[in-house]
C-alpha cells in the first residue's frame, strides 16, 4: 500500500486535478454527494497527522536566522491578508450569497500559513529546510491564534463569523495532530532508536497526507458539482484572481529574497509564504461556516490546482531567480571581513 501512496505523492500534481475531475463527475452524475460531508473531519485528521508526525521541533530552537524568521511571519500576517483581501475587494464584486462567499475563501486561504509541502517543496528547491520548518511551526501557532480574530474583522459583515466556533475547529485540526504527531515521533524515536525513525518510520507518513489531499479534493469538488456544471462560467470567475495571487506573491517574495536573504533562505522564505495550509482551510470552510461552507470550500479546491502547479513551475525558475554565483559572492565576502 505505501509503495502505490508514494507514487500518489510523487505525483500531485496530476492526482489533485484528476480527483477533482472525478468528484466532478460522480458529484453531478453519478452519485448524490452530501453525504461526503461526515468525512471532512476524519480525511481532515488524514492529511494534517502524518505532517505532524514528522516536522522536527526541535529544530526550531536551533539556527540563528531570527531576521528571516521575523520578516516571513510579517509577510504572512499583515501583507498577505491585505492582499487577499483588496483581491477579494477587486474581483468578487457580486451578488454576496456567492462572490462574497469565494472573498471568504480566498482570504481564509491568506490567513492559514504553511502547510507541510513548504518543507517538501523547499527541500526540492535546494532551500534552507530547517528554516522552512520553523517558519510551518510559526506559521501554523500563530495562524491558528489569529485566524479567527482576522476572519471575523475583515469578513464579518459578508458572512456570519462564530470565533469560538471557529477556533474550536482549528483547535480540531491543528493542535490536536500536532499533539498526536510529536507524541507518535516521541513513542518510535525512544522505542526503536533515532536512526530507525529517519530510515524506517518517517518516510512512511508523508503518502498517507498525500492520499488525504487527494481525497479531500474529491469530496470539496463533489460536494458542489451540481452547481459548477450549472455554472461552469463560475471557474473562471474564481481561478483569475487566485492566478493573480500566487503570481503576485512569487514576485514579490522573490525579489524580497534576492535583496534581503542569501539563496538558501530566500527559497525557504518564498515557499514558506506561498504554499498556504489549504488543507486546514478547507476543513474549516466545510466545518465553521454552515450551509455556505461548500460554496467558500470550491474556491479553496481550485487553489490546490494552483498552488502545487505554480509550485513545481517556480522550481525550474529558481536557478535562474536565485543564482548560484550570489551564495558564492556572499562567502568570498563574509571570509573577506573574517
Amino acid at each position: 500500500m505505501i509503495k502505490y501512496l508514494s507514487i500518489l505523492q510523487k505525483n500531485l500534481v496530476w492526482a489533485i486535478p484528476v480527483s477533482m475531475i472525478l468528484g466532478l463527475i460522480g458529484g453531478g452524475f453519478l452519485f448524490d454527494a452530501h453525504p461526503l460531508k461526515q468525512l471532512i473531519i476524519p480525511i481532515t485528521f488524514l492529511m494534517v497527522y502524518p505532517m505532524m508526525a514528522t516536522l522536527n521541533i526541535r529544530s526550531i530552537f536551533k539556527g540563528r536566522d531570527t531576521k528571516l524568521q521575523i520578516i516571513t511571519q510579517i509577510i504572512n500576517f499583515i501583507l498577505i491578508p491585505l492582499i487577499v483581501y483588496c483581491l477579494g475587494k477587486i474581483f468578487f464584486t457580486g451578488d454576496a450569497q456567492k462572490f462574497g462567499l469565494w472573498a471568504v475563501g480566498l482570504f481564509l486561504i491568506g490567513v492559514l500559513p504553511a502547510s507541510g509541502m513548504t518543507i517538501s517543496w523547499t527541500g526540492f528547491a535546494k532551500g534552507n529546510k530547517e528554516a522552512a520548518t520553523k517558519m510551518l511551526v510559526f506559521g501554523l501557532i500563530i495562524g491558528a491564534m489569529a485566524a479567527p480574530v482576522y476572519t471575523k474583522v475583515f469578513m464579518g459583515a459578508t458572512v456570519e463569523v462564530d470565533m469560538l466556533h471557529m477556533f474550536r475547529q482549528i483547535c480540531l485540526f491543528v493542535f490536536l495532530p500536532l499533539l498526536a504527531g510529536v507524541s507518535t515521533q516521541a513513542y518510535i524515536r525512544k522505542r526503536h532508536g533515532n536512526e530507525a525513525w529517519t530510515n524506517k518510520y518517517k518516510p512512511k507518513f508523508p503518502p498517507f497526507s498525500a492520499l488525504g489531499v487527494t481525497l479531500i479534493a474529491f469530496v470539496a469538488m463533489s460536494l458542489k458539482a451540481k452547481n459548477i456544471i450549472a455554472n461552469p462560467a463560475d471557474l473562471i470567475t474564481i481561478m483569475i484572481p487566485l492566478v493573480v495571487f500566487y503570481l503576485t506573491s512569487y514576485i514579490l517574495l522573490s525579489i524580497i529574497g534576492r535583496l534581503f536573504f542569501k539563496r538558501e533562505d530566500a527559497i525557504a522564505m518564498v515557499f514558506g509564504v506561498v504554499m498556504r495550509d489549504l488543507s486546514i482551510a478547507l476543513a474549516i470552510a466545510m466545518t465553521a461556516f454552515g450551509k455556505e461552507g461548500s460554496t467558500i470550500a470550491l474556491l479553496i479546491s481550485l487553489a490546490y490546482v494552483i498552488q502545487i502547479q505554480s509550485a513545481a513551475w517556480y522550481i525550474k525558475l529558481v536557478p535562474m531567480i536565485f543564482k548560484e554565483e550570489d551564495v558564492n559572492t556572499e562567502q568570498i565576502q563574509a571570509g573577506a571581513e573574517t
